[in-house]
């Protein structure tokens, strides 16, 4: 068996669709399948029960999964640790300043364990770069979220977080167990500076065009909201400063959580720090 079939195998059987886990390795469905259909030949059994809706392992698939994550895992430790002997083995992480949130303290964790010999450099970025300097090559790989311009980029998803209304606490929609966007509409928002991401601008102002501070950093947005009374979106889990509250907004997509480095780029530190990632977020 060749790490990559199985590399393609942990993908469908963790997608459960043929379709969503060739969009996750940036390749075409049949060439997938193919790759799937000479495993379970090698195997000798059926790896996956197929219907229209996806696939799930079989009792064999479900053997082959745990099998398979461990030597890709084994295979990736040992990647990491001839980079190291070459003198590869620092990172540079951007990461978007949620420095509390627990997935990533996870991630810290597991990632020290697996690689003490690793020297983890961390770049915080302002919210007006959501990829964290990858687009200006000034980190290997960003722990930040979507959506941004993916040109040139390879982009994993960990997670998806609700988001809500950041309001002053004595706002009248402050009382209200949730809201949506078009009870903001006539509202100042606070925006992001003139040549920021439009995907990422768009997304943080509701998908429409908006009227009120420039804001670069979590704070500001806090702020501008206290000093001004404009509104804005945040995460909901996020705690608000004092005299601020968070409203569930009931229309708005979730936040993504994500991992992305430079396409093309091999560096087995980047490729272990996703899969970590990937576990990490899991939880």
């Amino acid at each position: 068996m060749e790490l990559r079939t199985l590399r393609y195998f942990v993908a469908v059987a963790e997608e459960l669709h043929f379709g969503r886990a060739a969009a996750r390795l940036h390749m075409s469905q049949p060439p997938l399948s193919r790759a799937i259909k000479q495993l379970e030949a090698e195997v000798g059994a059926a790896l996956f029960d197929r219907s229209p809706a996806g696939v799930t392992p079989t009792p064999v698939g479900a053997v082959l999964l745990d099998e398979a994550r461990s030597l890709l895992d084994q295979a990736e430790r040992a990647r990491v640790r001839v980079a190291a002997a070459a003198g590869a083995a620092i990172l540079t992480v951007g990461m978007l300043g949620d420095s509390t949130d627990p997935g990533a303290a996870r991630l810290a964790d597991a990632y020290r364990r697996l690689h003490p010999r690793v020297e983890v450099r961390i770049r915080e970025a302002d919210l007006t770069d959501p990829t964290c300097g990858l687009h200006a090559g000034l980190v290997d790989v960003a722990l930040t979220r979507g959506p941004f311009d993916e040109t040139g980029l390879r982009v994993r998803a960990l997670r998806a977080d609700p988001v809500g209304a950041l309001l002053r606490a004595e706002d009248p929609l402050a009382r209200h167990g949730s809201v949506k966007l078009a009870d903001l509409a006539d509202r100042r928002w606070f925006r992001f500076p003139e040549g920021t991401d439009p995907r990422w601008q768009s997304y943080w102002n509701g998908g429409e065009s908006r009227e009120g501070p420039v804001v670069r950093a979590v704070q500001e947005c806090q702020q501008a909201v206290l000093w001004n009374g404009t509104v804005g979106m945040t995460l909901l889990h996020h705690e608000p400063a004092a005299g601020l509250t968070v409203v569930p907004l009931t229309d708005m997509a979730p936040s993504r959580v994500v991992a992305a480095w430079n396409e093309g780029d091999t560096n087995p530190l980047i490729r272990s720090f996703v899969q970590t990632a990937i576990a990490a977020y899991r939880r």
